[in-house]
């Protein structure tokens, strides 16, 4: 087996995928850590779920509302994140297999 070399063609695909992997691990993260602290709040402290919340909401409701912006917030944090790190990458790749510098496909 050949050790595998981190310039050349290849390396531009290698960062794109890990930039991509780890960008769906953090939203993912984001998203479900929320979820599963507020079901394990629900299941190992229901008498803080039922306590009032400021507002007079129950603690529960009040985090099961705040799910939503917390959801939001996780994808707008993705699609800023991609745009920044992930799109350029994708660029460089694209430009790479056209061969040309430009992104424009060779006549």
């Amino acid at each position: 087996m050949r050790a595998r070399s981190w310039t050349g063609p290849h390396r531009d695909l290698r960062l794109l995928r890990r930039a991509a992997r780890r960008l769906r691990r953090v939203a993912t993260f984001v998203a479900l850590g929320y979820f599963a602290a507020f079901l394990t709040l629900t299941v190992a402290r229901p008498s803080v779920m039922t306590r009032p919340a400021p507002g007079g909401l129950p603690t529960g409701l009040l985090l099961a509302l705040v799910q939503l912006p917390v959801t939001w917030l996780a994808v707008l944090v993705y699609e800023v994140t991609a745009r920044r790190y992930v799109d350029p990458l994708a660029r460089q790749v694209r430009r790479h297999a056209h061969g040309t510098a430009d992104g424009e496909p060779r006549p």
